[in-house]
């Protein structure tokens, strides 16, 4: 029997067991309505709101008699029908539609929404709401917004499950064509396990399945490939907003797109394409673009995959400190896509390799921040092209914003500002006035470019040693062209643990400290006491209907996991921009994971510093002998 057949009974069997139930249902309305007659004058109160109950039910007995009458009830519900019959005839409609009302805040117990019993439960608690609103009865507002998104995370399971199922649809020649070069096994094995027409209808033996079958089937092996597909990468997905986030994992994963993928997770999760009016084709073919600059000169450690892991860092920073309610939808995105665009089409050698070897890059940009200016300029001229054109709805004044932000972020990663960045910084932080925003987010970024020793010693080490092999390919160039060799460049006698003790104790460390105090001083500007702080408003109805391509997440999904994890964790409030929700409490202090890794992995290159000078000394001992 196959699952659809199955499906059928079991719809049928619901029926058939409940019709009498709501039968009887009826029968005791009329009870009520005669009884609340005779006992008016002993039951006043009561009386008034049976009456109206009764009432409004009669008036519009058609339509919730249509409403009840393949209404099924779940395990609970059948208890508290069975309790309303034990209790006799006194008990009114009113009473029993409100009995039901009171089991919509229980949803710890719902089955997941791909599961089929979802359906009846779903289908239940809609009728439920629809009975409540014949009968002018109030449901709290949060009871109805979580079952009308239960109800509907129920129906796009359903609507996912037959879209991969019923397929059957021509695909062009192939479908009818009858290849006898095919073996009858492995057509049949093909049509039995990838489609249905076998499962319910028994072929002849003179029967040959047409090519149609076969075609269907390869087209639901890929299909069903790429739900798993998707189902994994949801997986990884859960800890974007973790600090610990493995790009290295998601990179592997998809096959080398990471950047597409990470890119409108964080678009989509945002709702951004829809509420800034981006054209989804563009948006992907920009981040495509994007990858296939990033691997232009098949750099070892600035690539794609680096964009990806500076544009979650990026993320998680803001993320993790609130400041999505500092930002409207375009400075965040400006945010976004700064992260994505901040070495476009590096050349894996620096901005003093350019300038010495007098790069037309350099005479270009007059030597000043060489590569930064480029990846901007690059990106830009790229956006210019109506294909990747993901600024053609914004008006001028948006463009103008939305460019000098971005201009400012990236040129903010140039390592020969940073000690001014942070002269500046410090210097805000000594004052009374707000940070401005550029100033502020052009530091995350640079933090975020950075960050890679604030992470756990495997990612971090591994960085390292890419970065390291970057470095000495550019030493090699050097010495092809007869240039001194830059710091860090020598294959032979650069110290890797020294130069990255040095570079956490001078550098990263000092940048991570006035970047936390400078979000904890914003965090103070805007914060409010509870009392003045409205609850957060509900997404508009765009942001669970935009339509995404194959490559990303749909953005209802990664709102309903969102979701999800409030309803399971009460403490925790999602962050989104501030304009998805209005403004709420937060502490004024952030949490700092960097600290305990940066004082781990210093640790840990002390101890391989240690190691080196020993195999030096020996080396040198060896040499003299």
């Amino acid at each position: 029997m196959s699952q659809f057949d199955r499906y059928s009974d079991r719809v049928q069997f619901y029926r058939n067991k409940f019709g009498q139930i709501f039968v009887k249902l009826d029968e005791e309305m009329i009870d009520v309505s005669t009884a609340s007659k005779t006992k008016s004058h002993h039951h006043a109160s009561r009386s008034a709101k049976a009456s109206t109950a009764t009432t409004v039910i009669h008036n519009d007995r058609e339509n919730l008699s249509t409403i009840f009458s393949n209404k099924s009830k779940s395990s609970g519900d059948r208890r508290g029908i069975d309790d309303n019959h034990e209790r006799g005839p006194t008990n009114s409609p009113f009473d029993l539609i409100e009995h039901s009302i009171s089991g919509l805040g229980v949803l710890s117990s719902l089955p997941k929404p791909d599961s089929f019993d979802a359906l009846q439960i779903g289908s239940d608690r809609l009728r439920t709401i629809i009975a409540a609103l014949h009968c002018n009865i109030i449901v709290r507002k949060e009871d109805l917004v979580r079952n009308l998104d239960y109800a509907a995370n129920v129906l796009e399971a359903v609507h996912q499950d037959e879209a991969r199922r019923l397929m059957e649809e021509d695909d062009g020649a192939l479908s009818e064509i009858e290849p006898d070069s095919v073996p009858n096994e492995v057509r049949d094995w093909l049509a039995m396990t990838f489609t249905r027409s076998m499962s319910t209808i028994k072929r002849r033996p003179s029967d040959k399945p047409k090519f149609k079958s076969v075609a269907q089937a390869i087209r639901a092996g890929i299909m069903v490939d790429r739900y798993l597909r998707r189902l994994s990468i949801d997986i990884k997905f859960k800890t974007i907003n973790e600090w610990t986030f493995d790009v290295f994992s998601v990179n592997e994963f998809t096959n080398g797109q990471c950047l597409r993928y990470v890119g409108f997770e964080l678009m989509q999760r945002y709702n951004l394409p829809n509420k800034l009016h981006i054209s989804i084709n563009a948006l992907q073919n920009f981040l495509e673009q994007m990858e296939s600059g990033y691997s232009k000169h098949r750099n070892p450690y600035h690539n794609l995959i680096h964009a990806a892991d500076v544009l979650q860092t990026t993320y998680q920073i803001i993320y993790n400190s609130g400041l999505m309610n500092w930002l409207n939808d375009h400075e965040l995105f400006a945010m976004f896509i700064a992260a994505i665009i901040h070495d476009f089409e590096h050349t894996g050698t620096s901005n003093n390799f350019h300038i010495q070897s007098r790069s037309d890059t350099a005479l270009i940009y007059n030597d000043r921040a060489v590569l930064e200016n480029h990846h901007v300029s690059a990106a830009f001229r790229l956006m210019r092209i109506d294909d990747y054109n993901i600024l053609s709805e914004f008006s001028s004044d948006e463009f103008k914003n939305f460019r000098h932000l971005v201009i400012e972020m990236v040129l903010a990663t140039d390592m020969s500002s940073h000690f001014t960045q942070l002269k500046t910084m410090k210097s805000l932080l000594s004052m009374p006035e707000n940070i401005e925003k550029s100033k502020a987010l052009a530091l995350i970024l640079h933090s975020a470019d950075i960050s890679h020793p604030g992470k756990p010693w495997t990612m971090h080490h591994a960085w390292t040693e890419l970065l390291m092999e970057e470095y000495f390919k550019q030493g090699e160039k050097e010495k092809e062209l007869g240039l001194p060799c830059s710091p860090l460049c020598d294959r032979d006698n650069t110290l890797v643990a020294e130069s990255q003790i040095g570079f956490i104790q001078y550098i990263v460390e000092p940048s991570f400290v006035v970047m936390g105090d400078m979000l904890e001083k914003i965090l103070k500007s805007f914060a409010a006491p509870d009392s003045e702080l409205p609850s957060p408003s509900i997404p508009p109805k765009s942001a669970v209907s935009s339509s995404s391509p194959s490559l990303s997440p749909k953005s209802s999904n990664a709102s309903n996991r969102h979701r999800d994890d409030q309803l399971e964790n009460g403490n925790r409030r999602e962050r989104k921009p501030s304009s998805m929700t209005t403004p709420i409490p937060r502490p004024t202090t952030v949490r700092r994971p960097w600290i305990e890794y940066l004082k781990e992995n210093r640790e840990r290159w002390i101890r391989e510093a240690d190691e080196e000078k020993r195999r030096r000394e020996l080396k040198a001992i060896e040499e003299e002998s």
